[in-house]
C-alpha cells in the first residue's frame, strides 16, 4: 500500500455497545498493527505539522504512546508520558476530571516538561475532550506550552476538538466521524 492508496477509515473497526450499552467504539488497533498504515499516518502528520515549533511529544495513555512514539521519531524529538494515576514513578502532579464513562485521574512526572517547552500532544482518539484538556492543564502547570494536538480519530459529534479550539488550541485529526 502506498500512502496515496491508504484508507484510514477502512482500517478502523466499529464495535457497538462496547465498553457499555449505547457506545459505538472505534477500534484503531488494526491501524497500529499495519506498518504501512503507521508510516502513512506519521508522514501525514509530519506534513501537517511543518512550521510548528515542537520541542517534545506527549503521549496520552495508552494508545497515544504509540502515536507519540511514531511522531517523535519522525520529528526527531523525545516523548513524555501522561498516564493514569499511580503508573509513574517519582514526583508527579495529577488532576482529576470527568470522562464519558465516569471520572479519572491523570498524572505526569514533575520533570517531564521544562518551562517554555512547546509540546505536541498525541492520542489515538478525541471524544469529549476531557482527557486532552486535563493533559494540557498538566503540561501548562509545569510551564510547558501546547504546540498542537494530534489525534488519529476524532468523534466530531461529541465536540471535544471544538472544546479544545475554544480554549485556543490547535487540533489536527486524520479521521473525523460525524456520527
Amino acid at each position: 500500500m502506498t500512502c496515496a492508496e491508504f484508507d484510514l477509515y477502512r482500517l478502523i473497526r466499529n464495535y457497538l455497545n462496547f465498553p457499555k450499552e449505547g457506545i459505538l467504539f472505534r477500534d484503531v488497533n488494526p491501524v497500529f498493527r499495519n506498518s504501512a498504515a503507521l508510516k502513512c499516518i506519521s508522514d501525514q502528520f509530519l506534513r501537517t505539522l511543518q512550521g510548528y515549533k515542537i520541542d517534545i511529544v506527549a503521549g496520552i495513555e495508552s494508545r497515544g504512546f504509540i502515536l507519540a512514539t511514531a511522531l517523535g521519531l519522525k520529528l526527531n524529538k523525545g516523548i513524555i508520558l501522561i498516564r493514569k494515576a499511580g503508573k509513574l514513578p517519582g514526583l508527579t502532579i495529577r488532576k482529576s476530571y470527568n470522562i464519558e464513562y465516569g471520572s479519572a485521574i491523570m498524572e505526569i512526572q514533575k520533570d517531564a516538561v521544562s518551562s517554555g517547552e512547546k509540546v505536541l500532544v498525541a492520542d489515538d482518539l478525541i471524544a469529549t475532550g476531557g482527557t486532552a484538556s486535563v493533559s494540557a492543564q498538566l503540561i501548562e502547570e509545569l510551564g510547558g506550552r501546547i504546540a498542537a494536538f494530534a489525534f488519529l480519530v476524532e468523534l466530531a459529534y461529541l465536540e471535544g476538538s471544538k472544546e479544545l479550539r475554544s480554549k485556543g488550541y490547535t487540533v489536527h485529526s486524520l479521521a473525523v466521524f460525524d456520527q
